[in-house]
């Protein structure tokens, strides 16, 4: 494989059986179609920190800046993170979450209840959450199938130094230093799909996929360009359709073997539409953002984190911002989201809003 090290762009080593080419943040400049492998896009040297923020490295300050002149107009705000506890049965065995209020003892001995602290538990994949570099692998060697058990992180981390607990390598404290802030643009799918003649049906638990085309017909009735940094979101309905589920339901798909999700397309030509784009991040109200269970050789999640170290944004409540949207006829906005400042970990709430 070409070493580019002597361009400033990349340097390349074996490290083990495999033979890795590290780059700096100047291989966004190359097109999706020139890149030496599109599957394998790994940022600076292990365990630093342009390796911990991967393509959160779009977000210079010269776009952020850019973005906050061009979408704060108004001051209108809307908060993206749904009710923690409104996702109770969750699929794979996760927690639920636990919320306690505890009285502790005030000043001066005046005793319990003159004070309050409180007590979480919880998995931040249980509701709205960003997933971290350490939360999806993808094979070894790049071409091979997912199905492979021979499996690397971002940056080539093993899970070996993901259960070491004083091994913090690609753990989601890297992106809290500056957070993530920028341009954040909506494709909002299920308004597009009922104003479709006819309207496209589909329930968000099922293999419903939200076609290339689809994305690309609602830049256009949206009137939504893509520019380098931007955070997109797509919305499905997931939530209203939550909500009409009874207990019983809700119990029956947290118990299913493998549960099935809409989402968007796992495709070639929407990684490079989102690479060639400059997408820096994909987040939506989905369950598992890209259709579940993924169909075919392609995986979202192999690519975008194990691949080019991109977060993907799930269980995001999109509800308002749905409405601002059209009431405004407007579907891009200022993003702010502060994960949690944890060492090493795997997935944050994402404590976004959005201001137009």
């Amino acid at each position: 494989m070409e070493d580019l090290s002597q361009s400033g762009s990349a340097y390349a080593k074996s490290e083990g059986t495999v033979e890795v080419i590290r780059y700096n943040i100047s291989i966004y400049d190359i097109p999706f179609s020139k890149l030496p492998d599109p599957k394998r896009v790994w940022l600076g040297s292990p365990s630093s920190a342009l390796e911990g923020l991967g393509r959160l490295s779009l977000l210079t300050p010269e776009v952020v800046s850019a973005a906050a002149a061009s979408e704060i107009k108004t001051g209108r705000r809307v908060g993206l993170n749904w009710n923690m506890k409104k996702l109770e049965y969750s699929q794979f065995g996760r927690q639920s979450c636990s919320h306690k209020v505890i009285p502790i003892p005030g000043p001066g001995g005046i005793g319990l209840g003159a004070c309050f602290d409180d007590v979480y538990e919880m998995n931040p994949q249980q509701s709205s959450q960003w997933d971290g570099f350490r939360h999806y692998s993808q094979p070894l060697h790049t071409n091979e199938p997912s199905t492979s058990k021979d499996r690397v992180y971002y940056g080539g981390t093993t899970k070996e130094e993901i259960m070491d607990s004083s091994n913090h390598r690609i753990g989601i404290q890297h992106w809290t230093s500056e957070g993530i802030a920028g341009r954040g643009i909506l494709l909002d799918y299920h308004r597009w799909a009922s104003s479709q003649s006819p309207p496209i049906k589909y329930s968000c638990f099922s293999t419903h996929a939200v076609s290339f085309e689809s994305i690309l017909a609602m830049c256009r009735a949206e009137n939504v360009t893509p520019r380098k940094g931007d955070i997109l979101f797509i919305r499905t309905g997931m939530m209203p359709e939550w909500e009409t589920f009874t207990e019983q339901q809700k119990k029956e798909y947290a118990a299913q073997e493998e549960a099935e999700h809409a989402g968007v397309e796992a495709s070639i030509e929407l990684l490079e539409w989102l690479w060639d784009s400059g997408i820096t991040a994909v987040a939506g109200d989905a369950i598992s953002w890209e259709v579940f269970p993924t169909p075919g050789e392609v995986s979202m999640h192999e690519y975008l984190l194990g691949g080019w170290g991109m977060p993907i944004g799930e269980v995001f409540d999109l509800e308002a911002l749905s409405k601002i949207c059209a009431e405004l006829k407007r579907y891009s906005f200022f993003l702010t989201s502060i994960p949690l400042n944890m060492p090493g970990g795997v997935s944050s709430p994402p404590n976004a809003m959005a201001i137009f």
